[in-house]
């Protein structure tokens, strides 16, 4: 009797503990000011322990740590996952690209007697890591060669990892080619943990982030003023499956599960209009579902451009932008426009020695993957893009920045 009661209050005690605050972690701020996002125990514990699952997560693991650890990514995904599970986490101070190849590719990092086979990082790291290795690496003379870099990432890394900010298609088909790896994309935020996932195992489409990491249900609505709930349900799903009722239609990503925040912090009207009555969070983001993944079209406010009628994704421009021998950086953004309600802008940045392209020659260039309603209609060329410590790009202040005369003009 004694053993019994006292094993309920363990499990009673655990449950409470749970439930308790574990931190606060503050958004990016990209498209509004930053909020402190209340995660608890069972939040952290549960995603956690979805990717443990999902990515094969073991003692035998070794990762190499280069984020920053005042964001979600940082701390989740590449600290407290590898904790949880008894593997090695070998944290560096800062980013150095040369450093990182060399202990990508070492044979065993000292003091720790194992190498790394885990890696895990943003878009712009990998952009940058591979601009080493064309600069450093693979130059004649040097003391290391791109059959080197191949063979040996090819066979000692399992598991490569981009997240926190959309992936280029040229800097995921790159970084294959170099290091053998096909980067493992996937979707989260501050407030809901991480949510889908590409396959640890299996192919993973370029520019989707795969399906709903387990104990994640996820859904994608669409506005409906006569509906009971104020919206139609696309498509909604779990780790099992997908009830579809409309394929590749753009709609507002709702997500459910253990792992979504308590709120925020001193916040309370922000948490009422953050979540829906029937208690899923409201995402902010544009997703749609095809062929059996999800892909997210952008955030809703600066990523989705209302044009004529039409929802364009400025992700998807950006993409086939960033495909073209010229372009080294790029941001799509809508510009106010009296006609169209929108009007869809590119904001680029050159290659190195590499010319500046007119308008013509830009939109001919997209013309070539997308509708003549999804062309840029303004091209202004800039020597950088300002972005934050996880490669993000605010979109509102780049606006400012380049189109000063729109500072004051609503988007």
């Amino acid at each position: 009797m004694y053993e019994t009661r006292k094993q309920r209050w363990f499990d009673r005690s655990e449950e409470l503990v749970m439930k308790k605050p574990a931190l606060i972690i503050y958004t990016s701020g990209t498209t509004g000011r930053p909020k402190g996002v209340i995660l608890t125990h069972g939040n952290l514990s549960a995603c956690v322990s979805g990717l443990i699952k999902s990515w094969g997560w073991t003692s035998k693991d070794t990762i190499l740590h280069i984020l920053p650890l005042y964001h979600l990514h940082g701390i989740a995904n590449v600290l407290l996952t590898p904790l949880a599970c008894g593997a090695t986490c070998v944290i560096e101070p800062k980013f150095d690209a040369g450093r990182v190849w060399h202990m990508l590719t070492s044979p065993s990092i000292p003091h720790v007697d194992k190498h790394i086979n885990l890696f895990m990082a943003v878009p712009t790291i990998y952009a940058k890591l591979l601009e080493y290795y064309e600069n450093h690496l693979v130059k004649p003379r040097v003391s290391i060669n791109s059959d080197f870099i191949l063979t040996t990432l090819s066979n000692k890394i399992r598991l490569m990892v981009s997240g926190s900010s959309s992936l280029p298609q040229p800097i995921s088909d790159k970084w294959e080619k170099v290091t053998g790896h096909r980067l493992l994309e996937r979707y989260g935020m501050s407030e809901v943990c991480m949510a889908l996932s590409c396959p640890l195992s299996g192919p993973r489409i370029p520019g989707s982030v795969g399906t709903p990491l387990p104990n994640v249900e996820v859904r994608i609505v669409k506005p409906n003023v006569y509906s009971s709930t104020g919206y139609d349900i696309i498509v909604q799903g779990n780790s099992q499956h997908s009830i579809v009722h409309q394929e590749n239609e753009p709609g507002d990503l709702h997500v459910r599960g253990p792992s979504v925040c308590l709120g925020y912090w001193k916040n309370p009207e922000a948490t009422t209009e953050a979540f829906t009555k029937d208690g899923w969070f409201k995402t902010g983001d544009t997703a749609k579902y095809l062929n059996g993944v999800y892909y997210i079209v952008g955030r809703t406010s600066v990523d989705v451009i209302k044009s004529g009628g039409y929802k364009i994704s400025a992700l998807e421009i950006e993409r086939h932008l960033l495909a073209h021998p010229d372009v080294a950086e790029c941001a799509v953004v809508g510009l106010p426009d009296l006609t169209w309600g929108q009007k869809v802008a590119a904001i680029l940045v050159s290659k190195p020695g590499r010319k500046t392209l007119d308008l013509p020659t830009v939109r001919q260039w997209v013309s070539s993957y997308l509708p003549p309603y999804q062309l840029p209609s303004v091209v202004k060329w800039i020597e950088s893009i300002p972005r934050n410590s996880l490669g993000k790009v605010n979109k509102k202040e780049l606006v400012n920045l380049v189109f000063p005369e729109l500072a004051n003009k609503k988007w």
